[in-house]
């Protein structure tokens, strides 16, 4: 119950445009990744974005300064680690994982890999990407 709460302390921090519209009562752990993703982002301001839901998470981000990356990670003992910090290009990614145990190590990044989303549902789950 004690991580219900921190979740929702978070969203009226993430989410303050819609303070008016979000019924609190049903803010669950299944619900709270649908009201994270209804926030309205700046698509032009180099930004990075982490919401981590769970005990043991970590995201480990090497970026460069043009990086726009939102990370969102609801389970426990999940792990990421991103590096693109090898070059100056503008890169945008979305990387979404629910579930448990999970890993996402992403290397590099290049036209093909700007813009993509990486969602990963389940447990125990490993991605390996690397963009050269």
């Amino acid at each position: 119950m004690l991580k219900l709460r921190w979740s929702v302390l978070a969203l009226f921090a993430v989410l303050p445009l819609y303070a008016q519209e979000i019924d609190w009562n049903k803010v669950n752990s299944n619900t709270v990744f649908n009201l994270i993703t209804r926030q309205d982002i700046d698509q032009n301001a180099y930004h990075s974005t982490i919401i981590q839901i769970g005990d043991y998470n970590n995201a480990e981000l090497s970026l460069n300064n043009k990086s726009n990356i939102a990370v969102k990670q609801l389970g426990d003992f999940n792990a990421l680690y991103f590096n693109n910090s090898f070059t100056d290009k503008e890169t945008q990614t979305a990387i979404t994982t629910q579930g448990s145990n999970n890993i996402i190590d992403i290397t590099g990044s290049n036209s093909i890999s700007d813009g993509i989303q990486v969602n990963i549902k389940g447990d125990n789950k490993t991605v390996f990407m690397r963009n050269y």
